[in-house]
């Protein structure tokens, strides 16, 4: 992978510099960040330019002849909506566009969850996007690609095939992790940096964080209603984009401030894989992390 900067300690802060990352004002997060940083008023305004750019890149790709090739998350969900609409309404074809997307849940037996349960994150799309646009835009289904735990090679190869990603659009986990690339377990085993930026489409378990906090903000805090294990695509596509668009709202809970400042202006760390996204090629001008006010607002201790 030489398209991103070589990084070859584990690099960690010291706990002043950590609690300084906590309290810089939402407006001076960008001057401290090797990312791109774009603070919004509101959350809506977030959906919105999300969808406007998702529209956009397709819309520039068709004028000039191109593929639109793309990664695209379900979480952060109230833009596809949004992107429906422009689309219909300013009748923008898809013939020439390919979606991989990064993730699904699987049960315990690694088997993709049907599209009937109520985490399926290809049931919710079929619903709150595929559902809503015009046939008459053309989406080929064949190139509407979600992770198979049966084929795992084929996302890889195919992205390769097609020439890489255009845009990567995504959120961020609560650990920091994008897609399903959570935090590796090191306790027994060994991983470099360079490894997992390398990392292909995979299965893997769902770390205990993710449970509480996806089962909190999808299920109503019930953990046994959540599938135990994942399909991800791999940080080896997603760094392999040719631009990184990360959108943040997860304020209203409070439970991604932290991680959006960690994700900013930590140094790269195994421990919150979101901050690899800082060895990416001219980051400043390639990576793009966009939050909305309350998001980027400084963390506040203090018990409730």
């Amino acid at each position: 992978m030489s398209s991103f900067k070589s990084i070859t300690t584990h690099q960690t802060v010291s706990d002043e510099d950590f609690r300084e990352i906590m309290s810089i004002p939402a407006g001076e997060i960008d001057s401290y960040s090797d990312v791109k940083v774009e603070i919004v008023k509101d959350t809506h305004i977030l959906y919105s330019k999300m969808a406007g750019s998702i529209a956009g890149l397709i819309a520039k790709n068709n004028m000039e002849g191109k593929l639109t090739k793309m990664i695209i998350p379900v979480g952060p969900t109230p833009q596809y909506p949004i992107l429906a609409d422009i689309c219909n309404k300013e009748k923008i074809s898809l013939k020439g566009v390919w979606i991989f997307f990064m993730d699904e849940y699987l049960d315990w037996e690694s088997r993709v969850v049907p599209k009937s349960h109520l985490m399926s994150f290809a049931g919710y799309m079929d619903k709150n996007l595929f559902g809503l646009l015009d046939s008459s835009l053309g989406l080929n289904p064949e190139q509407v690609v979600w992770p198979n735990p049966c084929n795992l090679d084929y996302n890889d190869s195919k992205i390769e095939e097609l020439g890489g990603i255009d845009v990567c659009y995504g959120g961020i986990g609560y650990h920091g992790h994008v897609a399903f690339n959570e935090p590796y377990d090191t306790y027994y085993r060994r991983m470099t940096i360079e490894k997992f930026l390398n990392s292909k489409t995979r299965v893997v378990e769902l770390n205990s964080d993710t449970f509480v906090i996806n089962s909190l903000c999808g299920i109503g805090g019930n953990c046994y209603g959540l599938p135990p294990k994942a399909v991800t695509i791999g940080m080896r596509s997603i760094m392999g984009a040719k631009r990184i668009e990360l959108y943040c709202d997860g304020g209203d809970l409070n439970w991604q401030l932290a991680t959006f400042r960690i994700a900013c202006m930590h140094p790269p760390t195994l421990d919150r894989p979101v901050t690899l996204l800082q060895l990416h090629e001219n980051p400043k001008e390639t990576v793009f992390f966009i939050a909305d006010e309350l998001t980027a607002s400084p963390v506040k201790v203090g018990p409730k």
